[in-house]
């Protein structure tokens, strides 16, 4: 009987390559994102921004044969910063889905479900006719035109609660009510934006047949039933056992797995592991068990390390060099123009048909607007599937910062122009006030 060689362990030089990039995207990315917070401008930008220095952009550009050493772009040492980027952004996600509240929705349910899908059909509308418009300076090589429009379409719908919260948070906003009407229908947003993006990815693995079709729009409604049955009681309980000890640690490792697990489950039926993720941290939420003050080291590790090194690595996959082409130029404009466009129109005219006042309807439209984490991680799974090409990968990245760094400064002149209402003194004993924001 002969046994199985062990498997070689990581080579030296590949070991040290690997923490040299961690070292130096994360230095980078927390400076720059530091640097972006003090110019009242979200994180997110200045994380992006350290990629797009070390990548083809910047560094790549001027100086190639530096970039080549501390960024090989040899697959084996790729993969090994993507693994730890993935593990990232599915814990990221996972985080985003405990700290919505979804209260807020039931509260406010009427409005927030008129402002969200107005803002959701019209940017999504226009984002699939600009993909079938845009295919020939954006369209990747052996892309199905109707799958790159369709993952546009669901790019551009898309909203960014945690750049939203922040924005909120810092101009005081939270417990008025234009704010929690702008959180509630971004939680729509989200809820059916990571369904769409799991529908269309498994369209663009399985091939366009009625056939796999049905099945892209079943299997994530049936992810989400399964979820609800089986993996809720799962969750309560487990967190129940986790309660039992002072220390937040297994409450932590709770949470950790479920995110993982959901991961992997929607993973391994042709979804996208982000909608898994994403799932795991809402059955968190509405498990009635969660001590949002026990996630406080998951949290903490996964926004000051795991996510400025994923948004570095996206910003390495920026070439901003592609804009010097005139029609890529020119196709970022367009798709800049039809998501802010799509955007605005949408919650605005959602906002009208609930009788609130323009000023308000306009602070919607400029709190929705914001693209943010979210778009970013769309754009970086379009990317990976073969979707996007690095043009229109760079063009949707793009479209996340610039709505982002749009969202603050018009919301604060929209809102200086709404009647302030009396405070309300009860509103956080009510528990109206949203989580930290303090993300990307």
């Amino acid at each position: 009987m002969t046994t199985a060689a062990p498997v070689p362990a990581l080579g030296h030089h590949a070991l040290l390559v690997l923490l040299l990039q961690l070292a130096l995207l994360l230095l980078l990315a927390v400076s720059l994102g530091q640097l972006a917070a003090r110019f009242r401008m979200p994180a997110i930008a200045g994380e992006l921004l350290a990629g797009v220095l070390v990548g083809p952009s910047v560094l790549g550009h001027l100086l190639p044969g530096l970039a080549g050493r501390l960024l090989p772009e040899t697959p084996a040492q790729m993969h090994l910063l993507d693994a730890i980027g993935q593990l990232g952004v599915l814990l990221l996600v996972g985080i985003t889905g405990t700290e919505l509240k979804y209260d807020l929705v039931r509260r406010r349910r009427a409005t927030a479900l008129r402002v969200s899908l107005a803002g959701l059909v019209l940017p999504l509308g226009l984002g699939v006719a600009a993909g079938y418009l845009l295919t020939t300076p954006l369209l990747p090589d052996g892309t199905d035109p109707t799958v790159f429009a369709l993952f546009l379409g669901v790019a551009l719908c898309v909203s960014a609660i945690p750049v939203i919260a922040k924005t909120l948070m810092d101009m005081d906003l939270l417990h008025r009510e234009i704010g929690q009407l702008t959180l509630a229908s971004g939680v729509i947003d989200d809820v059916v934006g990571w369904f769409l993006l799991s529908v269309v990815s498994a369209m663009a693995t399985a091939g366009l047949t009625v056939g796999r079709l049905a099945a892209s729009l079943l299997y994530p409604a049936g992810a989400v039933v399964l979820a609800l049955l089986v993996g809720r009681p799962l969750v309560r309980l487990a967190l129940c056992a986790a309660d039992r000890s002072p220390d937040p640690g297994p409450t932590v490792a709770v949470a950790a797995l479920a995110v993982l697990l959901g991961a992997a489950g929607t993973h391994a039926l042709g979804l996208e592991a982000v909608f898994g993720a994403f799932v795991a941290g809402v059955l968190l939420a509405t498990s009635g068990r969660l001590d949002p003050e026990r996630l406080a080291p998951l949290r903490t590790t996964v926004l000051a390390f795991l996510a400025p090194v994923y948004f570095a690595t996206a910003g390495l996959r920026m070439d901003l060099t592609a804009l010097a082409r005139p029609e890529v130029l020119g196709a970022a404009c367009a798709v800049l123009a039809v998501a802010v466009l799509g955007k605005f129109a949408g919650a605005y005219a959602g906002a009208r048909l609930s009788r609130l006042s323009g000023w308000e309807a306009l602070a919607l439209g400029a709190g929705m607007n914001s693209r943010g984490v979210i778009e970013v991680i769309v754009a970086m799974v379009g990317l990976r599937l073969g979707i996007l090409g690095p043009e229109a990968y760079t063009v949707v990245v793009l479209v996340a910062i610039v709505t982002s760094l749009m969202a603050p400064p018009l919301l604060r002149a929209a809102m200086a122009r709404v009647e302030r209402p009396e405070p309300d003194p009860g509103a956080g004993a009510r528990g109206l006030a949203p989580p930290p924001a303090a993300t990307v």
